[in-house]
């Protein structure tokens, strides 16, 4: 039986933290998280990069705790057979960077002047700047950065290329990466800069437990670990019944869409809550589901009323529409539930909507949609993500008897927030960057919900289900071509890879791909 590892996603202040709670409270020296953080990553650049090593390698280092590590990885990659050179800057050097230094040239690490014509190494080890570093570089150091960007040889970056911001993910440059190996866990510049930090390994080096209060990164084995199972005994009535609720005249679509995803993450009954004008091609395309015919308002129909009260989770908003008449009957909608619902799309778009009724909820909005919900905090939505859902849930604490819910911001990452927790979602490519998208995901969580999953891993679920299967599908159609349908059709996919699951492999601890582009 393996536990799950909780990988967190820190800023450069939690990380300095982190950092000093293991030297002080955890009785680590820091030395030791040195010797531990060099020869991780060497091992990981020996992994990623085998065929470059026989080019040698170049550690490019700074005169602080990163150039340390930087020297361990030279020292680490030299004991193992490969040519390394070294070089730094002229500047005071932090204790034990001086110590790690003057043991990897009496070991046979090969000095090289940061002036000189540099060696063509296969593979430059970017240790020149730590977590906490925020500005453009300047000066020697820009130009030594410039250096490194232009040589040809890829990128492996210790805690981050030189340039970028690991608290923001704001990119100065130069350095893009190929890869970056960090320690302990995520930073959140790595998230929200993906194209300039290439493939992330988080290993482990020795840090005390993470703080419960940081945001933790879903991974496979958390989703393998939540993901609602099956008894042999079950029935259709107790696998989850899910009622999507919109699909006005010309977005039948968007509700349909939803309903695809409940029936593939295992829903057992699926109800169609619809305009009469949209029945038709809802039974044509969809033959498996049931349906209500509703108006979308004024007010609710008698059989829509016994349908909200039938399900065991509710989805409201894909292809709902606006206007006075929809954010009525949207209030009713909400204010009648009782069964846990997922507010989405047009719903997002009715004022004080997540505020109404007393029901468990998950909001899934993209900015503008938060916005539209949450207009005080429209600011933080865009500086910082990471904050912005819980800030949400504080407000709507304020001013509403919800207890259990969940605010899922899109983006890049996924942020969700929920019962004191705080989850990241990185899995997913521009394939979902298309309408009808939300939809799969309102979908998705709604089934989760309807077999009891907190509001908070019902989203966080959800979300990563949705990426995993965007990743798993451009593999084969690339991201131009993929459209809802084909991430809906994939689903099964996601499911075969998380009944596989994965062998530990330390000190490793994840390894995020960059997204697929193409």
């Amino acid at each position: 039986m393996t536990i799950n590892p909780t990988i967190p996603v820190l800023t450069a202040a939690e990380s300095a933290a982190w950092d000093a709670r293991a030297r002080a409270a955890a009785g680590i020296p820091s030395r030791v998280l040195m010797e531990s953080a060099g020869r991780g990553a060497a091992g990981v650049i020996a992994r990623e990069f085998p065929n470059a090593l026989d080019r040698g390698v170049l550690v490019v280092a700074g005169p602080g705790n990163n150039g340390g590590d930087g020297w361990v990885v030279a020292r680490a990659l030299r004991a193992a057979g490969v040519r390394v050179w070294g070089t730094d800057l002229p500047r005071e050097r932090s204790p034990d960077c001086e110590a790690n230094r003057t043991l990897a040239l009496a070991e046979g690490v090969e000095w090289v002047e940061s002036g000189e014509r540099w060696p063509p190494a296969g593979v430059i080890v970017d240790a020149l700047l730590g977590t906490g570093a925020s500005d453009a570089p300047r000066g020697p150091l820009a130009e030594v950065a410039r250096i490194v960007a232009a040589h040809g040889a890829p990128v492996a970056a210790i805690d981050g290329p030189t340039g970028l911001d690991l608290s923001t993910g704001i990119a100065h440059g130069p350095i893009r990466a190929a890869l970056t190996v960090t320690f302990g866990g995520l930073r959140r510049g790595h998230l929200r800069a993906r194209e300039w930090v290439g493939r992330v390994v988080v290993v482990e080096i020795g840090f005390p437990p993470a703080e419960p209060s940081w945001p933790h990164f879903v991974t496979d084995a958390w989703a393998r670990s939540v993901l609602p199972g099956f008894t042999p005994a079950m029935h259709k009535g107790n696998r989850g019944r899910v009622l999507i609720v919109g699909g006005a005249v010309g977005m039948a679509g968007a509700a349909m869409h939803a309903a695809r995803t409940a029936f593939a993450c295992g829903a057992g009954l699926v109800k169609l809550a619809l305009p009469e004008t949209s029945l038709n091609a809802a039974q044509s395309n969809l033959p498996d589901a049931l349906t209500v015919t509703t108006a979308l308002g004024p007010g609710l129909e008698p059989d829509l009323a016994e349908a909200l009260d039938w399900a065991d989770a509710i989805v409201l908003g894909p292809g709902l529409g606006r206007g006075e008449q929809r954010s009525a009957f949207a209030h009713q909608v909400v204010a009648r539930a009782n069964a846990p619902i997922v507010l989405d799309a047009d719903a997002l778009h009715v004022p004080g909507l997540a505020a109404v009724g007393d029901a468990a909820r998950v909001l899934t909005p993209h900015p503008g949609e938060f916005a539209a919900q949450f207009p005080g905090l429209a600011e933080l939505a865009r500086d910082d993500p990471f904050a912005a859902p819980s800030a949400a849930l504080a407000t709507l604490s304020a001013v509403s008897p919800v207890r259990r819910s969940a605010v899922l911001l899109k983006g890049v990452p996924t942020v969700i927030a929920g019962d004191a927790t705080v989850r990241v979602v990185g899995t997913g490519n521009p394939a979902l960057a298309t309408g009808g998208s939300g939809d799969l995901l309102a979908g998705t969580i709604a089934a989760f919900l309807a077999r009891g999953l907190a509001p908070v891993d019902a989203a966080a679920l959800g979300a990563h289900v949705l990426g995993r299967a965007a990743d798993l599908i451009v593999e084969r159609r690339g991201v131009r071509a993929t459209r809802p349908d084909d991430v809906a059709a994939a689903y099964p996919d996601v499911w075969e890879m998380l009944a596989r699951p994965v062998a530990p492999t330390p000190p490793v601890l994840l390894t995020l791909d960059p997204p697929a582009i193409s």
